[in-house]
Formats: C-alpha cells, sequence, structure tokens
C-alpha cells in the first residue's frame, strides 16, 4: 500500500475490532490524530432524517464532540458535501473563519484538512483535522487520513451508528427571508440580507457575530422593536409579518421579556417596585413578590438600585422579564458589564429559567465561551447566517471559563 504507514493503518483496523462502536472510533480516531501530529479532530456523519451533521467523535485539545451542523451551513456543511478534500493552510486569510477562529465555538484553528466520507458515490460525513504541526501536508498522512474515512464509512455502515437528537420541538417564531435596510442619505445600507430562523420553546439560541453583522437588527426584529424591509414572520404558526402598531404593542407587552446591557432600571424604584411596574401593563404576570424570590431577592426587595451591585441589579432585570409570563426572552450582552462569578450567576439564572418556566432566550453575546451551554448557537456574519449549530450536550453555566 504505497505512501502509507501500513503500521498505523494495522492498529486503527485492529482498533475498530472493539465491539463498542463508539470506543471503537474513538481509539482509531486517537491514533490517527497523533501520527499525524494535529492537536483536534472530528468525524461528521450526516443524518437525513433531522438534516443535521453530528460531531459522533471529537478528538484532542479543542473537543466538540455533541456539536451538530444544519446542513450546508458552512465549511463542515461544504465538505460533507464534497468529493474532493479541503484544505485550508492558513484560516487566516479564508472568510469561512473568521479571524483565523471557529465560526461558532471560537476555537484557535490555524489550518484544516476536511477528508469526505464517501459510500457508494454519495458524501455521508467528513473527517476533519485541525491545527496540524505542519506547514505542507505530507502525501502519506493525506493518503492514511483518505484510508482512514474509507475504513471508518465502512465500519459505520456495517455496525450502525445510533445518534438521536431532540428534533420535536415547537417553534414559537419563524423568520423567513428577512432583510432590513436603513437609508444612509442617497444611499441605502443593507443590515440583514436573508435571514431564516426558528426560535423554539424551551431552548437557549446564542447568536454570535462582530460589530456591524447584523445580530442586534435581528433582535431587535424578534422582540418587535423593529420591522423587516422584507420577508415573512410566524408566531405560533400564524402570519405576523406585517402587524399593525396594536399588535406589536400587544406583542412586546405579552410575548416579549427584554434582559439588557445596561439594567435599564427606574432608579427612583425599588426592587420589587420595578417589577411591579412591568406586571401592572402585561395580561397574564406572574406574582412580583415571587419574580423577586425566584432570582433570590428577597432580602433586597425594598432597596433601591443604588443600593445594589451590578449583578443584583441584573437579577431584577431577569425578574423584570419573568413577571410578563413571557413565551420569549430576549437578552442582550447580559453578562457583558459584570465579572466573571457574577456573570455565572446570572447565567445559571437563565439556564433555571428556561429549565423550570419552558421559556425561550435568545441571547447575544461576543463571548464565545457561552455559546457552549446553548442549545442552538447561530453566527451572524455580514447580514446573513452563515452557520448554525446544534449542542446536544450543552456545558452548565457553572462549568463555563473566560
Amino acid at each position: 500500500m504505497k505512501g502509507i504507514n501500513t503500521q498505523v493503518l494495522w492498529k486503527i483496523m485492529q482498533l475498530l475490532e472493539d465491539e463498542h462502536v463508539e470506543s471503537a472510533l474513538t481509539d482509531a480516531f486517537e491514533a490517527l490524530v497523533s501520527e499525524i501530529g494535529a492537536s483536534s479532530g472530528a468525524i461528521w456523519l450526516k443524518n437525513d432524517d433531522t438534516g443535521l451533521i453530528n460531531s459522533i467523535v471529537s478528538i484532542g485539545k479543542d473537543n466538540i464532540a455533541g456539536f451538530s451542523v444544519e446542513k450546508d451551513h458552512g465549511i463542515i456543511g461544504e465538505a460533507c458535501k464534497a468529493k474532493e478534500a479541503i484544505h485550508i493552510s492558513d484560516t487566516s486569510k479564508d472568510e469561512r473563519f473568521p479571524g483565523g477562529k471557529d465560526e461558532i465555538s471560537g476555537i484557535e484553528i490555524s489550518n484544516a484538512f476536511f477528508m469526505p466520507m464517501i459510500y457508494r458515490r454519495e458524501t455521508v460525513g467528513c473527517v476533519e483535522i485541525v491545527n496540524m504541526d505542519k506547514d505542507q501536508i505530507p502525501e502519506e498522512d493525506i493518503a492514511l487520513i483518505h484510508s482512514f474515512a474509507g475504513i471508518i464509512t465502512l465500519f459505520i455502515n456495517e455496525n450502525g451508528y445510533s445518534y438521536v437528537a431532540d428534533s420535536d420541538k415547537k417553534a414559537i417564531m419563524t423568520l423567513r427571508g428577512i432583510t432590513k435596510d436603513y437609508p444612509s442619505g442617497m444611499d441605502v445600507t443593507h443590515v440583514l440580507k436573508g435571514v431564516d430562523l426558528d426560535v423554539y420553546e424551551n431552548e437557549l439560541l446564542v447568536i454570535l457575530g462582530e460589530s456591524g453583522c447584523g445580530k442586534t437588527t435581528l433582535l431587535n426584529i424578534i422582540g418587535g422593536m423593529d420591522s423587516p424591509t422584507t420577508g415573512e414572520i410566524t408566531l405560533d404558526g400564524k402570519d405576523f409579518s406585517r402587524p399593525t402598531e396594536k399588535e406589536l404593542v400587544e406583542f412586546r407587552r405579552n410575548y416579549i421579556g427584554f434582559i439588557f446591557q445596561s439594567y435599564n432600571l427606574m432608579p427612583n424604584l425599588t426592587a420589587l417596585e420595578n417589577v411591579k411596574f412591568i406586571s401592572e401593563i402585561c395580561k397574564d404576570p406572574v406574582d412580583p413578590a415571587e419574580a423577586i424570590d425566584m432570582v433570590g431577592l428577597s432580602s433586597r426587595a425594598n432597596n433601591y438600585p443604588s443600593m445594589m451591585s451590578g449583578g443584583q441589579q441584573q437579577r431584577v432585570s431577569i425578574a423584570r422579564a419573568i413577571v410578563k409570563n413571557p413565551r420569549i426572552i430576549l437578552a442582550d450582552e447580559p453578562t457583558a458589564a459584570l465579572d466573571f462569578e457574577t456573570g455565572q450567576e446570572v447565567l445559571a439564572l437563565i439556564e433555571e429559567l428556561i429549565t423550570k418556566r419552558h421559556t425561550a432566550v435568545v441571547m447575544v453575546t461576543h463571548n464565545a465561551e457561552i455559546a457552549k451551554m446553548a442549545n442552538r448557537v447561530i453566527r451572524v456574519r455580514d447580514g446573513k447566517i452563515s452557520s448554525i449549530r446544534v449542542n446536544l450536550w450543552p456545558v452548565h453555566a457553572l462549568d463555563l471559563s473566560w
């Protein structure tokens, strides 16, 4: 077998004799990644039933096991349609890796190699190798990766791979073909350029992107604070593309809760009064004292914002969102003004809110670490959604670090 390290290939084939499919794949992939001198890698497998490409095995320093990508999105979607290998020797010069980083996880990637997994002329997945310690990949390494991709494709086909994603979620809101233009003198600024997105109940959806990419505009459209130039919006299955002003006011009052970076509390009202004020304009509010208790501030209920720390003020802001009993809570950089420990506590509170109250939370953040606790993560770039990942095993807020 010219050009291939047959000893390594033989070792890989022996490892695949393990009766436990996941262990066999992991051990074999570790052997490959170690042999070619890479820091990390992943095996991606398409699931035509769910429309997702799942990371079934992740090896090395930067583990992305449990992530999934919606088909046709990003470099993984491209690699899982390709028939030939894709080699990116310098990701800093490739627009699919903004700033030399993975679009969603924020992992630093200097180079990447993708080998399609082909079965009966159909690409069913790919092998991803990142951060190799060589500028140029030797031919024998490419041959080894190619052989590995072929072997594990047959192995998975023969042994099966049970990978079930939770796809039975109800969409509260759907956006299709959303554009947003702003007049700018004689010109027009195109901020959103055709966005398709679903907001599901009982999930944390994180929106990442550089400043000016359109993520805040997208958040405003979801919250009814701005309207699209073109496109369709449905709310609980009903058309909401062109609501009247009265319908928009009712939507913002009864459907949407807001958590702001700057808290936006009224300084002349106590914590409880800030929450009561919001409850009085809602159709089906939670008891304000109960909302204050849910965020652990009963002992501070009669304190004014000036008497509370930043973290406590943000908790009041969350209580104010909870009291509306909303279907969707929008959080715009909710931890940006907080230190690490306080920010982590606020994220844990949001996590608990989703679990116990089955509320959807849509969060805009610059902090890619927070993406690890999300159910889904989207990257907005130049007014479009450039990639979507589904995290089947979200990290708990208290396990995050940045």
